[in-house]
């Protein structure tokens, strides 16, 4: 799926909105580690087109990121030249950072931000992937996960979200995303992109992929498990208090033990 989104990922996130909202919180949390031009090192896992990893160099820190598509590492690259920074972006996937950035660690602080580690579906591999986090980060490193709140979503059926909308010059892109509620407690993700050019007829594309919709207490108990400690949980980017039936996300900010 993410290979062949990678061309148009950067189109359904609008970026200069979203990094605005997201880094004064993100450096928040980096703040008791010292400072970015230390330099920190971190690593983003799933970093996807590599945004928030190119961010974090821009304003001076040792930046790494890692995803599982080798076409979205492509793309990541050549946003970080095109924004005049560099960063060490590797394919690897959840499970593998270690044994891909080994000559490297440990990281100060990972980040799995985007909805990112609902792609890992049980939870035999929910505790490799997060003792894999572990053994990447020096003691007292942070981890900063981000994910859709699916106790709401799960709650409330949830299964729509707000459709995107981009155009360059006289091509459009309409993203429409929704999920299937499937009966083995799994989600599939479904994404629906709409493309034309002028008044030329629309051109349709659906990708679909697969989801586990971790709870709060799921992944609280998974974390420490792994060797996480001191565990603060937040309803979205901008530091706000967790609520299981209204927040927008689930945020937690952990330090390996």
């Amino acid at each position: 799926m993410y290979d062949q989104l990678s061309s148009v990922y950067d189109h359904f996130v609008n970026w200069a909105s979203r990094l605005a909202f997201e880094m004064p919180f993100l450096l928040e949390q980096l703040q008791p580690l010292g400072s970015l031009e230390r330099p920190l090192n971190i690593l983003d896992a799933a970093c996807g087109t590599g945004m928030h990893a190119i961010e974090l160099a821009r304003r001076g820190g040792r930046a790494a990121g890692a995803d599982l598509s080798e076409k979205m590492i492509a793309r990541a690259r050549l946003n970080a030249a095109q924004a005049g920074v560099r960063v060490d972006f590797r394919p690897a996937g959840f499970g593998g950072l270690q044994a891909a950035f080994d000559d490297v660690l440990p990281m100060d602080a990972l980040l799995c931000l985007g909805n990112s580690l609902p792609h890992v579906l049980s939870r035999p591999e929910l505790h490799t992937t997060l003792t894999d986090f572990a053994t990447c980060l020096r003691p007292g490193g942070l981890l900063l996960i981000q994910n859709r709140n699916f106790d709401a979503v799960l709650n409330h059926r949830q299964r729509w979200m707000e459709p995107q909308a981009y155009t360059e010059g006289d091509a459009e892109w309409i993203f429409l995303r929704f999920y299937d509620f499937e009966a083995d407690g799994t989600i599939t993700f479904n994404l629906l992109t709409l493309h034309r050019i002028g008044r030329e007829p629309w051109i349709q594309q659906t990708n679909a992929t697969c989801l586990y919709p971790w709870r709060r207490d799921e992944l609280e108990t998974a974390l420490r498990e792994a060797g996480f400690t001191s565990i603060a949980v937040f309803g979205g980017m901008d530091g706000s208090p967790f609520d299981s039936s209204t927040s927008g996300n689930l945020v937690l900010v952990v330090r390996r033990g």
